[in-house]
């Protein structure tokens, strides 16, 4: 394991479009928080918004450049063929999958940290000119603050699950383009169909099960008896997810040839 680890680091560390992908969902996860908290106004202090929710704002598209680096993390090496040298030299393909799940794991944990610590920090600075702030009656977004806390340790989660169910889709479709589109059509067509379902309870269901809108409960500190789920429960419903992706990959992985 400990070779295909440092393999799998190799790669990644000198594919220049991991890095330059990682920083750019990072810096669209501020940017937009940012935009988020600056465009929301609050006069009377007694609206409905949830400080933590919009002070990370910028996952929500950010969450798809994250799916972007982890497909290519494997089916970028189907594209050049190296997929055939990487089994040759390391013939349990398990271990391939579970050693780029780690390095990826470890990679996009650095850079939501950073991503959720900057947007926290934007919303901290800018919402409390914006009437959401202690002074009308909203929680402080500080890392002090358990609720907060929560929030942001999971938003860190949140994004390196879609790293994993990612790179289990792109191990099962091997296609860079089917797997992002796979990806993409799991978290943004959930929404949509439960904003067109018509029936609440349907919604409702759909909003469960739905691996973003289920695992983004974990973003909440205000309001928790009226989500479809709880925080962590949600986070669990997209873990399965990703768990899912990375069996059914990694099965796939092992029965077909490269």
């Amino acid at each position: 394991m400990r070779h295909a680890l440092h393999a799998e680091w190799t790669k990644l560390r000198t594919l220049a479009s991991t890095f330059w992908l990682l920083l750019a969902a990072t810096a669209l996860t501020v940017t937009v928080s940012a935009a988020a908290a600056a465009a929301v106004r609050c006069p009377s202090g007694h609206c409905a918004d949830d400080p933590a929710k919009i002070s990370f704002t910028g996952i929500y598209l950010s969450q798809a450049v994250i799916a972007v680096v982890a497909v290519m993390a494997m089916s970028g090496e189907y594209g050049t063929g190296m997929i055939r040298l990487t089994l040759a030299a390391m013939p349990r393909r398990v271990t391939v999958l579970a050693a780029k799940g780690a390095v990826l794991t470890g990679l996009v944990l650095v850079a939501g940290m950073i991503a959720v610590l900057a947007s926290l920090l934007a919303g901290r600075l800018i919402l409390p000119g914006h009437g959401i702030g202690p002074s009308h009656g909203y929680p402080a977004l500080s890392l002090g603050d358990g609720p907060v806390l929560r929030a942001a340790f999971g938003s860190v989660l949140y994004l390196t699950l879609i790293a994993l169910l990612s790179l289990g889709a792109a191990a099962a479709l091997r296609e860079a383009a089917a797997a992002i589109g796979v990806v993409l059509g799991l978290l943004y067509l959930f929404p949509i169909i439960g904003a067109v379902a018509g029936s609440p309870a349907l919604a409702r269901h759909i909003q469960q099960i739905g691996p973003m809108t289920a695992g983004l409960a974990i973003q909440a500190t205000t309001g928790l008896s009226s989500l479809p789920i709880s925080p962590w429960a949600g986070l669990g419903v997209l873990a399965a997810w990703a768990a899912g992706a990375l069996t059914l990959g990694g099965l796939l992985l092992h029965l077909r040839d490269a």
